[in-house]
């Protein structure tokens, strides 16, 4: 091998070990933690395994948690796995269980500060209620993620099973939760999400941008 070869392979071999893998944080609840199924089969771990060994994801997510436990558990979360991006899907139980829309706001805006400090890039996922909840809760439950979005100055990000709500054996007898079958769509409908605020982090472009 000749110098000016061996100096090429040198720099080469600086710059891919420079390079650091983005560890993106799942922050969720039952939509997120592979409900019914091996957590293998959940679209996390699908995730995880299409992006490669170039990038890890952990899964943060809790069934039946709620925003305020979320909040509760973020920072050690983000203590234990610091995060490149944190995805934020949470809020279903909170409307289940009749929050006030105002408290969602002030717990989400909450956790969506607490990433941003922790210095990752926040993406909160929209959060759709059941209907039969009533038109007016549902509808200021909903608008809660834009406009927590918009005033944090982060990506929001519309709810992923929406797509799948026609299909027939992509949701489970309760008509909320994804079925083991719905999984890898789902990985393949957030992935380009993931992967476009990955690809920010590595040109430095701030997510408002």
């Amino acid at each position: 091998m000749s110098r000016w070869f061996r100096f090429l392979w040198l720099i080469a071999v600086l710059a891919g070990s420079s390079a650091q893998a983005a560890t993106v944080v799942v922050l969720g609840d039952s939509l997120s933690d592979a409900y019914g199924m091996a957590r293998e089969a959940g679209w996390v771990a699908r995730l995880d395994e299409t992006l490669g060994a170039d990038h890890r994801i952990i899964d943060g997510s809790i069934s039946g948690d709620t925003s305020s436990g979320a909040l509760e558990r973020l920072d050690g979360l983000l203590d234990a796995h610091p995060a490149d991006v944190l995805l934020v899907i949470i809020g279903g139980n909170d409307g289940l269980r009749g929050l006030p829309a105002d408290e969602l706001k002030r717990n989400l805006e909450q956790i969506v500060a607490r990433g941003q400090r922790a210095g990752a890039e926040v993406l909160l996922m929209q959060v759709r209620l059941p209907p039969n909840l009533g038109p007016r809760y549902v509808r200021a439950f909903e608008a809660v993620y834009p406009a927590v979005a918009e005033s944090r100055d982060v990506e929001w990000v519309p709810f992923f099973l929406e797509p799948l709500f026609d299909e027939p054996g992509m949701l489970m007898d309760d008509g909320i939760h994804p079925t083991e079958a719905a999984q890898p769509r789902l990985a393949e409908l957030i992935r380009p999400t993931v992967e476009a605020a990955i690809a920010r982090l590595e040109e430095g472009v701030p997510v408002g941008d």
